[in-house]
């Protein structure tokens, strides 16, 4: 008789700024993105938006250039979207800070979105390959992440 596998345990979300940049990865989804606002929110496609924020001048959305487009929306920053792959705990310290930091030291700059499993930076489309280095320069430079 066979039986069900064991659930593995899962490691908590981390909260060393060390462990998370030596375990950084970065995801580029394929595609621009843009921003998006209105006074109005329902001029604008919020089933087509990526991330949406309620501010009191009116909702941002983020969504798909090509989205943008055939509705008509105007923009003014065109945006490659990157995706944090590190296990990070909400209360972590630290890595907004050192992204922000490697980025701008290349003069790249960054619009940051926190989701529960990760974060998402949303850097100048033209600048995207930059980024990316940028970011993989902060997990060479913190070897010492290991179990």
């Amino acid at each position: 008789m066979s039986r069900a596998a064991e659930p593995q345990p899962t490691r908590p979300p981390e909260t060393d700024l060390a462990r998370m940049l030596a375990t950084l990865e970065v995801e580029a989804r394929a595609g621009e993105y843009v921003f998006v606002t209105a006074v109005q929110p329902e001029r604008l496609p919020r089933a087509l938006a990526l991330a949406t924020i309620e501010e009191a001048e009116g909702l941002t959305c983020v969504l798909r250039r090509e989205d943008a487009d055939a509705h008509g929306l105007s923009y003014d920053f065109v945006a490659a979207w990157l995706s944090l792959s590190v296990h990070s705990a909400l209360q972590a310290v630290g890595l907004t800070a050192a992204v922000s930091q490697v980025l701008a030291e290349r003069g790249i700059a960054c619009n940051v979105l926190a989701g529960f499993h990760h974060d998402h930076l949303l850097v100048p489309s033209d600048r995207r390959d930059e980024a990316l280095a940028a970011l993989h320069s902060l997990r060479r430079a913190n070897p010492a992440g290991g179990d």
